[in-house]
C-alpha cells in the first residue's frame, strides 16, 4: 500500500470528506480466532497497533460513522478481531498490543493471533499499521514491524494523532519516526481522527488496497 499523501505537510484548509463516508457499512461480528471464515469472500483491510494509539476512533473518522468501532476509556479492552463489511471488501480491526497491564500470556496470545492473521487469510489485500507520532517505537512495535516485513503484506504506516503536537514539532517527530523505522518520510502518512488531516489520503490508499 502506497501513501496517497504522505506527511505533514499534506494538511489542507479544510480536510477533504473521505471517499469511504457515505458508503453502507455492517458489523459483521468480533471473533477470538484468525481463521474466521467471512462470507462472502472480499479483500480485507486490516487495521493494527498498540492499544492507545487511537485505532478506533481513526476508523470511525475514515468511514464518517462516530459509534461505528467503539472509543474504550480502557486501553486494551478489545481482545477480538472485528469485522465491518463495505460494499466490495472488509475493514478489519484487530486487537491493540503493547498494553501495560497485559499478562505475558496475553501478550503471546496477540503475537500468536498477528502472525495467524498475516500468514492465514488469503484475502488480506493490505495492513493499516498504526503509531503515536509523538512517542518513540516499543520494542513490540518492532516485533510487529518485523512479523510484517516477514509476511511481505503490503503495509501503509500511519502515524496517529498529528493534533497532539504543536505544528512546529510535528517535522521534526515525524521524520524522527520514519527514521527509527528505517523508511523515507514518503512511506508514511500523518493523520489526526480530531482535526481530520489525512483521512480522506488515508481512505484513498485504502480503497485503492481494496480493489
Amino acid at each position: 500500500m502506497s501513501p496517497s499523501a504522505p506527511g505533514p505537510s499534506a494538511k489542507p484548509d479544510r480536510p477533504v470528506r473521505s471517499p469511504l463516508a457515505g458508503l453502507p457499512i455492517t458489523f459483521i461480528g468480533s471473533y477470538p480466532d484468525a481463521a474466521v471464515a467471512l462470507d462472502p469472500p472480499l479483500p480485507e483491510i486490516a487495521f493494527v497497533g498498540r492499544s492507545n494509539v487511537g485505532k478506533s476512533s481513526l476508523l470511525n473518522a475514515l468511514v464518517d460513522r462516530k459509534g461505528l468501532a467503539r472509543v474504550s476509556s480502557t486501553p486494551g479492552k478489545t481482545r477480538l478481531v472485528n469485522v465491518f463489511r463495505l460494499p466490495t471488501f472488509y475493514l478489519v480491526d484487530l486487537p491493540g498490543y503493547g498494553y501495560a497491564k497485559a499478562s505475558k500470556g496475553e501478550r503471546a496470545g496477540f503475537k500468536l493471533l498477528l502472525e495467524a492473521y498475516l500468514t492465514g487469510r488469503p484475502n488480506l489485500a493490505g495492513v493499516v499499521w498504526l503509531l503515536d507520532i509523538r512517542h518513540e517505537p516499543s520494542d513490540q512495535d518492532y516485533e510487529v514491524q518485523d512479523a510484517l516485513i516477514e509476511t511481505e503484506r503490503a503495509v501503509l504506516v500511519v502515524l496517529t494523532k498529528g493534533d497532539k503536537l504543536p505544528r512546529g514539532q510535528r517535522a521534526a517527530a515525524y521524520a524522527s519516526r520514519a527514521r527509527e523505522l528505517g523508511l523515507s518520510p514518503d512511506e508514511l502518512v500523518l493523520t489526526s481522527a480530531t482535526s481530520g488531516e489525512g483521512i480522506a489520503e488515508l481512505a484513498e490508499s485504502v480503497l485503492a488496497a481494496a480493489s
